[in-house]
């Protein structure tokens, strides 16, 4: 959660920020910040490059978490969520990251470590994560299924 809340700020947005003015924001801060515009000064360029790869990151990160993005990607999430098991997952930081056999990976965002140790210890961690990961967090897709 604070990765997220750290991008909310840096951006200057708040919690309901739609994708229209994310791409706003991002335009108007990427106008400000972009190192071509620095030409005489490399400390200042400097400066502006390493400014301006963070507010690109903040920026795709907060897209793929965005309402209406999760949305497009539904049903796709649904449908690896019910029926696909899952082969491996990692903790870090509050950050569940979950990989399923169809080679999709979801990373769960404010996950308390309570959660994640009893996920280790469910005798289905598939059935655990459904009834109380899968629809409690906020996430977003890491890696995309590939299809065959």
């Amino acid at each position: 959660m604070r990765k997220i809340i750290g991008y909310r700020k840096l951006l200057g947005v708040g919690e309901n920020a739609e994708l229209q003015e994310l791409k706003l924001v991002y335009r108007n801060l990427m106008k400000n910040w972009h190192p071509d515009k620095i030409q005489d000064n490399e400390e200042m360029k400097a400066d502006a490059e390493a400014k301006s790869k963070h507010i690109i990151e903040a920026y795709h990160f907060l897209v793929s978490i965005a309402p209406e993005t999760r949305a497009l990607t539904q049903e796709a999430y649904t449908l690896t969520t019910n029926t696909v098991g899952i082969t491996d997952f990692e903790y870090k930081s509050e950050t569940l990251q979950i990989n399923f056999l169809d080679g999709s990976s979801y990373e769960y965002f404010g996950v308390p470590k309570a959660t994640y140790i009893k996920l280790i210890n469910a005798p289905a961690p598939g059935r655990f994560a459904r009834r109380h990961i899968y629809g409690s967090f906020v996430y977003r897709s890491v890696s995309k299924a590939v299809t065959v």
